[in-house]
């Protein structure tokens, strides 16, 4: 190829480029929308494009060795200050009285906005932005690519087979690059990641299937026909038509041979617990233990008391395992796992102490899983392994992260989706508050507690913090409430490093209604449920992911009063998405495209994927992906396609299989 020398080429190896296959799917990590131009009067903030007159000279002023150059652009509906740092030659560049398009992102500072190092655009067009290279200039990244797109025919024969690319609706390999790297429209682009995106979930989940061997032996669990029945007329509420679903394909799996490894999927409170209860009970009447760990001591009590007012009248005895008990507790909950008196147990990280032993644990339940590592999950996996045979594994969470939803439909999990909420929940608004709206909206929350509502207040730090200056704390917060705004209030404190009895203290007198506001860190994030807290205020928004922040809203709207989530932080991209869905789906997908899938060749939890793996986020693509490789190994008439797809697998990644973290 023209243009690639020794130093280009250190480049492209150095990001894991030593093919031009390797070359054109290493895809753009986002894209430019220069097709749509926007008037003056509406930049608001974002990248845009606006087309206009540059009616007056542009000025260059020079500091510290810096340069700016400021402008204005004008159209019908008004005029936009426009300014480049450090690029003088913009003054020669930038016509004079004639009709121009610029594309830039819009600044604000001091609630003045400008079109901030704008590019000239002499048609519209949808550019593809790479990510940074060293050495590498994008334009020259650009070029490259255009030329190895010329050889793609050769370089990137189609690997789907046509009746399966028919069924799924994907377009040809070949298109799917060219316009991956250039679209056409935003359509094309659309088709072509979906293409790519399907592809890459098919053949990793293909080879992850093939080393494997279909997952590892289960003992299967001899579950009456109508079990999941007699868990329902058990419960005090009627299920939900997703819950009854749920708990019915948990059964099926159940029963199998095959060590079951499902992830329920569903938004905060869609009713997941009870699923897991439904779950541990019909493992429990067959004559097994089952284990569920919690993240915290807080939500590990909470299941154990919930668990013991519903399963033990069902005669399952329960027990509780936490870091916090006394030795001679300990001991006694040690000796109940290991000869079986116990046959539910709920816990934290204790259940997967060195100590701690089962007799027959047939099921392993992890509730909020992305609160636990990779590492974790394994071992008390490990502690179930009976005569040689893995125990089932259910694995839950109201907003995965990338990496669980990356490795779900990538083969190593099962998904369960509860798409139906309970009814009387009511959704919860969201809105972004600048900092100087924040005396009406503590104004709001005073007058919400008036009506007989409860409120949170989350802070990102305990104390305050000379190096972080900007961020407020909790203890800071707590004293400027209940000295100013909230004076008169009962307001409570509370924080993850918090003596535990105090923690507990605290929370169960705002869950019996006698502490007004809370003020915590993220310590309230999970398995908090106040039905009567109407508000949640979160401080410095923008520093938590957007799966904590969907977690955190969570906390509220769990009663019949209409709720209200307060993100205090300047709008950006991600807190719009908060506040424009409450579906957990679409928060989670924007979160893998955001934070990137994670490591899927080891254990970290999110960041950058490998170089050859494309993740459009989609959470519903990532499912037809599984259920395509699904239907390829169970239909005989689709047999062909299978081995078609595997070889293609295998070819790709034989060599990085052999380090994948399997659960």
């Amino acid at each position: 190829m023209r243009g690639v020398g020794p130093a280009r080429m250190e480049s492209l190896r150095a990001v894991g480029i030593t093919s031009l296959r390797d070359l054109l799917y290493c895809l753009p990590v986002r894209y430019e929308d220069r097709t749509k131009i926007t008037p003056c009067a509406a930049c608001q903030g974002g990248e845009v494009l606006v087309m206009g007159v540059v009616p007056d000279k542009p000025k260059i002023s020079r500091f510290n060795g810096l340069t700016r150059v400021t402008a204005s652009i004008h159209d019908d509906s008004g005029k936009l200050p426009l300014v480049w740092y450090n690029q003088p030659w913009v003054m020669q560049q930038l016509p004079v009285g004639q009709s121009v398009m610029l594309f830039g992102r819009i600044s604000v500072k001091n609630g003045r906005r400008a079109l901030q190092n704008a590019q000239r655009v002499t048609e519209p067009s949808i550019q593809p932005v790479y990510r940074a290279m060293k050495s590498m200039p994008a334009k020259s990244f650009r070029t490259m690519m255009e030329q190895a797109l010329m050889q793609v025919d050769d370089c990137c024969p189609e690997t789907l087979p046509p009746s399966l690319r028919l069924r799924h609706g994907l377009c040809e390999l070949n298109f799917a690059l060219r316009q991956a790297h250039f679209p056409a429209n935003v359509e094309n682009l659309r088709m072509a990641r979906r293409r790519l995106a399907f592809e890459q979930m098919l053949m990793y989940q293909a080879a992850l299937g093939l080393m494997r061997h279909h997952r590892e032996d289960g003992v299967a669990v001899p579950l009456p026909e109508h079990a999941t029945e007699q868990f329902w007329q058990q419960m005090p509420f009627p299920p939900t038509g997703a819950q009854r679903r749920v708990l019915e394909e948990v059964a099926s799996d159940l029963r199998r041979s095959r060590a079951m490894s499902r992830l329920i999927q569903g938004d905060v409170g869609c009713g997941k617990t009870a699923l897991a209860f439904g779950a541990i009970s019909m493992v429990c009447k067959a004559g097994f233990q089952a284990a569920m760990m919690a993240p915290t001591e807080i939500l590990a009590r909470q299941h154990y008391e919930s668990a013991k007012a519903l399963l033990e009248p069902m005669g399952i005895s329960c027990g509780l395992l936490i870091g916090s008990m006394k030795v001679r507790e300990k001991r006694a909950a040690h000796a109940a796992c290991a000869d079986g008196t116990w046959q539910a147990v709920f816990g934290t990280h204790a259940l997967i102490s060195e100590g701690v032993k089962y007799e027959n644990l047939g099921l392993v339940v992890t509730d909020e899983q992305h609160r636990f590592g990779v590492r974790q999950r394994s071992t008390l996996q490990e502690k179930g392994a009976h005569d040689e045979k893995a125990p089932h594994v259910l694995v839950m969470s109201a907003t995965p992260i990338p990496r669980t939803l990356a490795l779900i439909l990538y083969g190593d999990l099962d998904v369960s989706i509860v798409d139906e909420l309970p009814p009387g929940r009511t959704p919860v608004k969201t809105r972004i508050v600048p900092e100087e709206k924040r005396e009406a909206m503590y104004g709001f929350l005073r007058s919400e507690v008036g009506k007989g509502r409860q409120g949170y207040v989350v802070c990102p730090l305990v104390e305050d913090s000379e190096m972080l200056e900007d961020v407020r704390s909790a203890q800071a917060t707590y004293d400027d409430l209940v000295s100013g705004v909230l004076h008169g209030l009962r307001v409570g404190l509370t924080w993850g490093a918090q003596n535990a009895e105090e923690k507990a203290a605290v929370l169960s007198n705002f869950s019996a209604g006698e502490i007004d506001v809370l003020v915590s860190t993220t310590v309230i994030e999970v398995g908090v449920n106040v039905p009567n807290a109407s508000v949640m205020i979160i401080e410095n928004a923008e520093r938590y992911g957007l799966s904590q922040l969907h977690q955190l809203r969570g906390r509220v709207g769990r009663g019949s009063a209409e709720s209200w989530c307060f993100l205090l932080a300047e709008e950006n991209e991600r807190l719009k998405i908060l506040s424009q869905t409450n579906d957990g789906f679409l928060v989670a997908q924007k979160d893998l495209e955001l934070r990137g899938p994670g490591d899927l060749m080891g254990t970290r939890q999110s960041g950058e994927m490998m170089a050859d793996f494309l993740l459009d986020g989609d959470v519903r693509l990532l499912e037809e992906a599984a259920r395509c490789m699904k239907q390829l190994r169970e239909e005989t008439s689709l047999q062909t396609e299978r081995q078609a797809v595997e070889a293609v697998a295998l070819e790709h990644y034989r060599d990085k299989l052999a380090q994948v973290a399997l659960n």
